[in-house]
């Protein structure tokens, strides 16, 4: 009863936001304006002055800490957002105010078992940072060596977990309404969200995940991660060492210190490329607040990372595709870019490769009229999904990161040596590791990993090709099966629509003459808009 009544307090709040910032001409716009939208009682509410995006931009900071969280991470997905939102969520800041630190203070001394003095030799109370997740305070382990202590806010999964659930409500809502909804799967980019703040709430995953990044560039001059106290992790804590390197966003002082500045963005690809292809284990949130630059020697930057929770990892297949793709791209290859994108199943298989191929033309013959510094290979990526779209690609999250975070890379880059010339870099290390992979060099040590497995399976090679006709029989037998049983749903549920269009339709009306009647008693629009918005939340779901 009492998780019930909390739902509809934060319904209530999110009714109110909704017609304070007139977000149905947002709805309107993802859902070609539908007729029971226009003549809604939002539509008596004074217009909006400012546009679309600043407006949905200030109902997320509304909303609180959950949903400012979810607007950042959205504003990475660009392959699913009109540019004008993506920019506009991207200005979404952690503006939350920092906890008790008695609070902070009881939760580390519960989660490590110890009093706060037997953990640090000294602890400031008062935190440095705070977001939507968690506050960092500053400690020492022992004279002069300083840490960070990051500790998650208390009673912040109950929070997660309701608003997580509205947000689910209202994109099923919005896939049954709206093909743009359903186009772009809005319950799996709220799935998506959902996994990656869980994750975030378990610090044990991004101590785990900096020590990785940090073993994989041992001794290495492009990347460091901070030195995590393993004695001192838990769930709801994580103590790193402190990092006193230069933030990556203040380009005046970088330069100021005599920073080869070429040099750091030609680092910074390096460092990507590196990450992706020959780790395969990518820090997937390099926005410039994680990233800070060691300048003991100034004239061989390097840089730090901090913030290890969301990390991207490819399939061998898509490292391979992606990989070619990116070569293809180099060398204006068109053809090879289409057939990649079938041969990997990133489009059906039905596509024409054709008319594909002359679609991808189109799209990057333009882009090489321009000097090869002024190309960005992260907006080609952006671009080429986007008119992939067309051709039903589907939505494939572990390359959203990726490009998101080549976004990133590449766009610092170009701020801190506008000159920077992507290909000379980026094209010589893909030529390598393709080599390296595809080569002799890749062939042999291929067979040195798994020649013991190639001569355990020859003896079985006969039986198995022998038994292929057999095998593949069967199987066409099981996919018939298959699609007859999926056509059988089909049928059921579209008869169990039909049997429910009629009692939406006296719903719907129902609630608009409930609607017409507070309207008639003089009262105020925003309850009536709230009406209106929770019977189109609710109806929809009636089954």
């Amino acid at each position: 009863m009492i998780k019930w009544a909390g739902d509809v307090a934060r319904t209530s709040k999110i009714v109110a936001t909704v017609a304070k910032y007139r977000l149905d001409r947002n709805v309107a716009q993802f859902t070609d304006n539908p007729w029971w939208l226009r003549y809604s009682p939002f539509s008596l509410l004074p217009s909006p002055r400012e546009d679309d995006a600043v407006r949905f931009r200030q109902a997320l900071e509304d909303l609180g800490p959950v949903f400012i969280k979810f607007g950042q991470i959205l504003s990475t997905r660009r392959d699913l957002l009109p540019v004008e939102y993506a920019d506009e969520l991207a200005r979404l800041q952690d503006r939350v105010p920092p906890f008790d630190p008695a609070v902070a203070t009881s939760i580390i001394e519960a989660q490590l078992e110890k009093p706060i003095n037997e953990a640090f030799h000294c602890f400031e109370r008062e935190p440095m940072a705070s977001a939507s997740l968690a506050q960092v305070h500053a400690a020492e382990l022992s004279e002069g060596h300083h840490i960070v202590v990051k500790v998650i806010r208390p009673d912040i999964e109950p929070t997660i977990e309701k608003d997580v659930r509205l947000m689910r409500t209202m994109a099923t809502w919005l896939m049954r309404v709206s093909h743009d909804a359903r186009r772009l799967r809005l319950v799996d980019v709220v799935d998506d969200y959902d996994a990656t703040i869980t994750s975030e709430l378990n610090l044990l995953i991004e101590a785990a995940n900096t020590e990785t990044l940090r073993a994989n560039f041992k001794d290495s001059p492009l990347l460091s991660a901070p030195q995590v106290h393993w004695d001192l992790c838990a769930e709801s804590v994580l103590v790193a060492d402190r990092v006193y390197g230069v933030p990556i966003s203040n380009i005046d002082e970088l330069k100021a210190r005599g920073t080869d500045m070429k040099k750091l963005a030609e680092r910074g690809v390096e460092t990507f490329f590196t990450q992706v292809f020959v780790d395969n284990f990518f820090h997937a949130d390099m926005h410039p607040g994680n990233i800070f630059v060691d300048l003991t020697d100034p004239s061989e930057p390097s840089y730090i990372a901090i913030d290890c929770a969301i990390i991207g990892q490819l399939t061998l297949e898509d490292q391979s595709y992606l990989a070619r793709n990116i070569l293809a791209f180099f060398n204006q290859d068109y053809r090879a870019i289409a057939e990649l994108h079938v041969q990997s199943g990133w489009v059906p298989a039905s596509t024409n490769v054709r008319e594909f191929e002359a679609v991808i033309r189109q799209l990057c013959t333009p882009l090489f009229r321009r000097p090869l510094s002024e190309i960005s290979f992260g907006h080609f990526l952006l671009s080429l999904f986007n008119t992939a779209r067309r051709f039903d690609m589907e939505v494939q999250p572990q390359l959203v990161l990726l490009q998101k975070t080549l976004l990133n890379i590449e766009g610092l880059g170009r701020q801190l040596y506008p000159e920077l010339d992507l290909w000379s870099t980026a094209k010589p290390f893909m030529e390598r590791w393709m080599s390296d992979r595809y080569g002799p060099t890749g062939l042999v040590r291929n067979v040195r990993e798994h020649g013991n497995d190639l001569l355990e399976a020859l003896p079985a090679l006969p039986e198995v090709l022998a038994s292929l006709p057999r095998r593949l029989s069967s199987l066409e037998r099981l996919a018939t099966r298959e699609l007859a049983a999926v056509d059988q749903a089909i049928v059921e549920k579209q008869n169990r629509d039909q049997r429910l269009k009629l009692a939406r339709f006296v719903a719907v009306a129902i609630g608009l003459g409930a609607i017409g009647a507070m309207l008639a008693g003089a009262a105020s629009l925003i309850p009536a808009a709230g009406v209106v918005l929770v019977c189109a939340l609710l109806i929809p779901l009636m089954r």
